[in-house]
């Protein structure tokens, strides 16, 4: 393996494509993004293996990510208290994709949605929000009520959907700034992690100029009207 991860030598722009039904209402799945919403992290890149499909999508109302969990014998296991160090998803975003940065603004978010380590026998799925270290400014608090968050278990693993509504990510401004910055870890002690970009050698939990960029593609394949 090269000394540089290949991964390293380029700066991925994502298409996120516009839904408009979402978070869904009357049905069992909170979001079923199809296929052309999926992010590949180009883990073979780099001689490594991804156990994961992660998908995102976007509307006026926010921003949806969808995880599955393939490859699992064991239960998910987690603690609140220790987010990265439970199975489950991190996703880090910069409303306003300054990537000129290498320490976050108030428009850099860290949230953890985990498929363990809530309730009294910590086996419920739970939403934490952390703080992104050595940032300039932190992000708003966001209350877990406004956060849509359900664990599908699927055979051999689960699916984690989420929906984080535009009052969730402060500067969320789709006309405006039709970019942002993005990074998405899934971490499980049974799988091992999977990143959306180079691996943890790097600083990317928080380092905003190690993430990745999303490009909020508007209904007619189109970014958002300025």
């Amino acid at each position: 393996m090269p000394l540089i991860p290949n991964r390293f030598l380029f700066r991925v722009c994502y298409p996120c494509r516009y839904i408009a039904e979402l978070p869904r209402e009357g049905d069992d799945d909170l979001l079923d993004l199809p296929e052309v919403c999926r992010l590949d992290s180009f883990a073979a890149m780099d001689e490594r293996r991804s156990f994961a499909d992660v998908r995102v999508a976007w509307n006026e109302g926010g921003l949806a990510l969808q995880v599955e969990v393939r490859g699992k014998e064991q239960p998910a296991v987690g603690d609140v208290s220790r987010p990265r160090l439970s199975d489950g998803a991190t996703i880090w975003i910069d409303a306003r994709d300054a990537r000129t940065s290498h320490r976050a603004s108030r428009y850099c978010h860290q949230f953890h949605f985990l498929a363990a380590g809530g309730g009294p026998e910590k086996d419920e799925p739970a939403f934490v929000q952390s703080k992104i270290n050595r940032a300039l400014q932190d992000a708003p608090t966001v209350s877990g009520e406004t956060v849509s968050f359900q664990l599908v278990p699927r055979r051999g693993g689960y699916r984690l959907e989420v929906f984080l509504p535009a009052a969730a990510l402060h500067g969320f401004d789709p006309e405006q700034n039709p970019r942002l910055g993005i990074h998405v870890a899934v971490h499980d002690q049974e799988l091992g992690e999977q990143s959306l970009s180079v691996g943890g050698d790097f600083p990317w939990a928080e380092d905003p100029s190690l993430w990745s960029v999303l490009e909020l593609v508007g209904e007619e394949g189109s970014e958002p009207e300025a």
